[in-house]
């Protein structure tokens, strides 16, 4: 079946996501106190307040969703609130190249599940990949576990990310396409602010008495890479397949390496270089079209 073709250029839209995503961890590391499950919250909190009014412009779609559909969006949404849990505490842990790099790692995960849940064959060349990407993610892990202190934790924490974002993907692959992109987005986005707000609350984060600068990221975060970075990946769900969107995230761990260089003075180590390459380039041939 054709999707319906899309009102703007796909590959422009791609490409505002994937640099929007690309300052994702630098405005991570400018924040002053807020501790990362505070970030990812207000993060999401902000970002469900920009796409409210957008949503219930669309109000008769939002109040008839059928019961399975808001259950599955809920379970995406308590998904999402995880990415974004181990995600940022990654970041705060570990290198932001290495952070990026294994949190990007998630088209493995989806390969994988795609092939043993929903029987989406993999290609020799896919398989090759997935094996190579693995073999990238433990150079690179090796290396910072040399480095000791956090990084090696940090890097676990992406990891675990990466799973968490690869469910997420294949979760809203099918679900989305049933629904407006705002209607879809405020209900993921809502639980996914809520379940962090509690899970603050329940591990005792402090959620108040910020500096304005953390407050101002907080904003920054939600309108580049949440809104147009995100939202914009959940839009182009709608017109393009699942693989082609998670594959076209490589170029965020690119641009952020580049901004952590320019903006952070934060250079990454020859393992993180030459493992990260070779789990680029293993997601590459994961989702790229080769013999069985």
């Amino acid at each position: 079946m054709e999707k319906d073709p899309a009102p703007i250029n796909i590959n422009l839209a791609l490409i505002i996501a994937i640099i929007s995503v690309s300052f994702s961890a630098i405005f991570i590391r400018w924040v002053d106190q807020a501790a990362p499950l505070a970030i990812a919250a207000y993060r999401l909190a902000f970002t469900t307040l920009i796409i409210l009014p957008f949503a219930l412009h669309q109000k008769e779609e939002l109040f008839s969703i059928e019961q399975r559909d808001l259950l599955i969006m809920a379970a995406i949404g308590v998904v999402l609130a995880a990415h974004f849990a181990f995600w940022i505490t990654s970041v705060e842990e570990t290198s932001v190249a290495s952070s990026v790099i294994l949190v990007t790692s998630h088209p493995l995960f989806v390969g994988i599940v795609s092939h043993y849940y929903f029987k989406e064959k993999l290609s020799f060349t896919n398989a090759v990949g997935i094996i190579t990407a693995f073999s990238g993610i433990i150079i690179l892990s090796a290396g910072d576990w040399g480095l000791g202190g956090t990084n090696f934790r940090g890097d676990m924490f992406a990891l675990v990310g990466a799973f968490a974002a690869g469910t997420y993907i294949l979760g809203g692959r099918q679900i989305r396409k049933g629904y407006s992109l705002f209607t879809y987005c405020l209900v993921v986005y809502g639980v996914c602010t809520i379940t962090l707000f509690i899970t603050c609350l329940f591990l005792s984060v402090p959620l108040t008495a910020f500096p304005q600068n953390d407050w101002i990221l907080f904003i920054l975060m939600a309108l580049i890479p949440g809104i147009l970075g995100h939202t914009v990946y959940n839009w182009t769900l709608g017109y393009i397949n699942a693989s082609v969107v998670s594959v076209s995230l490589l170029g965020e761990p690119i641009g952020s390496s580049i901004l952590a260089v320019i903006l952070l003075s934060e250079v990454p180590t020859e393992y993180t270089i030459i493992g990260g390459a070779i789990v680029l380039a293993g997601i590459y041939l994961t989702y790229r079209k080769g013999i069985t």
